[in-house]
């Protein structure tokens, strides 16, 4: 008798190869890729590599010069915050002598000084927040209070409680000011019932 011929189903340890495996191994090796090609290929990824360090080296360079410079023009910004409540204590002592009189040599002496902290603040580049009469921004102004008017628009400025000032385009404190409101509008009398 002779013996049936092993299949897939009979002898399950012999595996089947597939016709796509059987090519690749009878497939003559692929070439090895060209050294020129590889070295092109990886010089460009350097390249590269090479001129986006160098963007980012400027890019940094450029954030640091500017970084710097606006470090220098507001370095004083604290110094001038600090100061600005003496400049208003100061501002009501000269209010002060002015009152008793102009011609007294305590109102003269402290006008010669309030001068001076005036030009020292202009020369840093301090300005006062204009308020007065201008319609209120909450970006520059600290509303303080409103006041019922009629004879101007609502929402302007009617007085300075106290005063607000800029480095160059840095807001260093805004100005507390009084605000008009418009009067309330009148309910309608109520009817009586009966």
């Amino acid at each position: 008798m002779t013996e049936p011929s092993p299949t897939a189903e009979t002898q399950p340890e012999i595996d089947a190869v597939s016709p796509e495996a059987a090519a690749a191994e009878t497939a003559p090796p692929a070439t090895p890729p060209d050294p020129l090609e590889l070295a092109l290929a990886e010089a460009s990824q350097w390249k590269d590599m090479a001129y986006r360090n160098a963007a980012e080296l400027d890019n940094f360079r450029k954030r640091a010069a500017r970084e710097g410079q606006e470090a220098r023009a507001y370095a004083n910004a604290d110094l001038l915050r600090a100061l600005f409540p003496i400049l208003d204590s100061f501002e009501m002592g000269l209010e002060s002598a002015r009152v008793e009189s102009e011609k007294s040599m305590i109102f003269i002496g402290m006008s010669m000084v309030h001068r001076q902290i005036a030009e020292f603040l202009r020369d840093s580049g301090v300005t006062e927040v204009e308020a007065l009469n201008k319609p209120f921004d909450p970006n520059l102004h600290d509303a303080v209070s409103q006041e019922v008017r009629t004879d101007v628009a609502e929402g302007t400025v009617l007085r300075v409680t106290r005063r607000g000032y800029r480095l160059k385009d840095r807001l260093l404190r805004a100005a507390s000011v009084i605000v008009s409101a418009a009067p309330a509008p009148e309910a309608p009398p109520a009817a009586d019932i009966v």
